[in-house]
């Protein structure tokens, strides 16, 4: 009696619940690939948009024009953007306030910038924690289903006076399938894990060296009751 002894016959011939394992790591795999490819379009965009505002912001233009054209966008600002949106908003609004101190007005501009500043943050770390949770569960999962499906053949041979390797392949193949599926859903998942992460902490160390250098330009204005006109 042959056996069929492809990938999708192994999978056919497998237990309900090394079937099941399989299932979930199919899903898992196809999540995975879903939440890379979008963290992969996300962090991109996220370091194209922070180079031209750089680019734009350092030129030495006048931050209020930098500001209107941000807020006249008609969409809310993201990245290091919203960051400065965030920051030279509350600043205008505390400097027009009579009676306030400098120092007042520039913590309140710094404290705008960092609540922008987790925000984005928060943003850009959505979903690593579930790739983490698929590269580390994964494997464990599958050889969950592999052990399983090794039982069951060595069970089924418990009534069997002369048993041979070709009894048990089938069985252990079918078993070993779940263990592979495993890898391939962990695999991906902790290499983009790794490397989106690394993204997302260099990203994180530009805003926060963006917000320190903007503060000091701010500095430089807090004593005025304007924060129009003011240039970098």
């Amino acid at each position: 009696m042959t056996t069929d002894m492809s990938f999708l016959g192994l999978v056919l011939q497998a237990s309900l619940i090394v079937q099941f394992v399989m299932l979930l790591l199919l899903l898992a795999s196809i999540a995975s690939w879903a939440i890379i490819l979008r963290k992969r379009a996300m962090l991109k965009e996220a370091s194209a948009s922070s180079d031209e505002f750089e680019s734009d912001f350092w030129a030495g233009g006048d931050l209020t024009a930098i500001y209107s054209d941000i807020t006249s966008r008609g969409e809310s600002p993201s990245n290091m953007a919203g960051i400065f949106e965030s920051g030279f908003r509350e600043f205008r609004r505390l400097n027009k306030q009579a009676g306030i101190e400098p120092d007042r007005v520039l913590e309140g501009a710094r404290r705008a910038m960092r609540v922008a500043q987790l925000r984005e943050t928060d943003r850009l770390e959505e979903h690593l924690a579930t790739l983490a949770t698929i590269g580390s569960t994964s494997p464990y999962v599958g050889l969950f289903g592999t052990v399983w499906g090794i039982m069951n053949s060595f069970r089924g041979l418990a009534n069997v006076q002369s048993a041979t390797l070709a009894m048990v392949a089938p069985g252990i193949s079918e078993a070993l399938v779940a263990t592979a599926m495993g890898l391939f859903a962990a695999i991906p998942a902790v290499i983009a894990y790794n490397r989106y992460a690394d993204q997302v902490g260099r990203l994180e160390v530009r805003y926060d060296t963006f917000a320190e250098e903007f503060s000091t330009i701010l500095q430089r204005y807090a004593h005025t009751k304007q924060g129009g006109g003011a240039r970098s």
